[in-house]
């Protein structure tokens, strides 16, 4: 018989699904997070308001106001791309069928309102830090998980971050686009691969099968879209977002 959540219990798990996908879907891995258990920070760790997200996982309520920035992913996201073959095949009824498969990308659209009088200041110092962030991991050679109701996009490149406010609002730069590129392969699948072709020609063994540059050289690792787990180091975040998300 299943277990019916309470009243309590179902509000702390809505708040932990809002705080996922609208207020911290950006998690942070390697790079500046690589000192962190796990080499995984959640984006809301990184602006100091974990203390909320604790608050919402022991049920306390959370406001999503309290936060400074929303999040939504944004139409033309992929989820499969692919592109037909168009060079010459070995025989025709392969190239007929042939399709290549493409790296995805996929775009978060950011609010970022002033809500209180004089808190423009504060904005100015909250966007400047958030890009203080991603400049860091970015240069710093880090990549990002991206969570969206429908997918999460592990291994992302990040692009670029642009302000799209319209002229509706009277605020200015309270919009953003933040793109994220998900290439076919991670750097450490690929630098496993490269060592375990580099470990058999240093002994001398023949190469005779391609295993050595596919998947199965990179077990242990992530690779995109392999659904291995990733946890947010002591933060005790994790476990409630399994709750929803598969995968984590």
């Amino acid at each position: 018989m299943a277990l019916i959540p309470t009243s309590t219990e179902q509000a702390a798990l809505r708040d932990i699904y809002d705080i996922a996908f609208q207020v911290s879907p950006i998690i942070f891995s390697g790079g500046i997070a690589s000192a962190v258990p796990g080499g995984l920070l959640p984006l809301v760790a990184l602006l100091g308001t974990l203390g909320l997200v604790q608050k919402a996982i022991t049920g306390g309520g959370v406001n999503l106001n309290d936060f400074s920035f929303r999040f939504r992913p944004m139409p033309g996201s992929d989820i499969i791309s692919q592109s037909v073959g168009t060079f010459p095949f070995a025989n025709q009824s392969v190239a007929a069928n042939a399709t290549i498969q493409e790296p995805l990308n996929v775009s978060l659209h950011m609010i970022a309102p002033v809500k209180v009088a004089g808190g423009y200041a504060t904005k100015l110092a909250q966007i400047t830090l958030l890009k203080t962030l991603f400049d860091k991991q970015n240069n710093a050679g880090g990549t990002y998980i991206v969570l969206t109701p429908a997918y999460i996009y592990k291994n992302c490149l990040m692009l670029k971050m642009t302000d799209i406010t319209s002229g509706e609002t009277r605020q200015d730069q309270v919009a953003w686009q933040l793109d994220f590129y998900r290439p076919l392969i991670s750097l450490s699948a690929a630098s496993n691969a490269m060592s375990s072709l580099m470990a058999k020609s240093s002994a001398g063994q023949p190469v005779t099968t391609p295993s050595w540059s596919g998947a199965s050289t990179g077990a242990g690792t992530s690779m995109p879209g392999s659904g291995s787990s990733f946890s947010f180091g002591n933060q005790g975040f994790t476990s409630s977002l399994s709750k929803f998300i598969p995968g984590i």
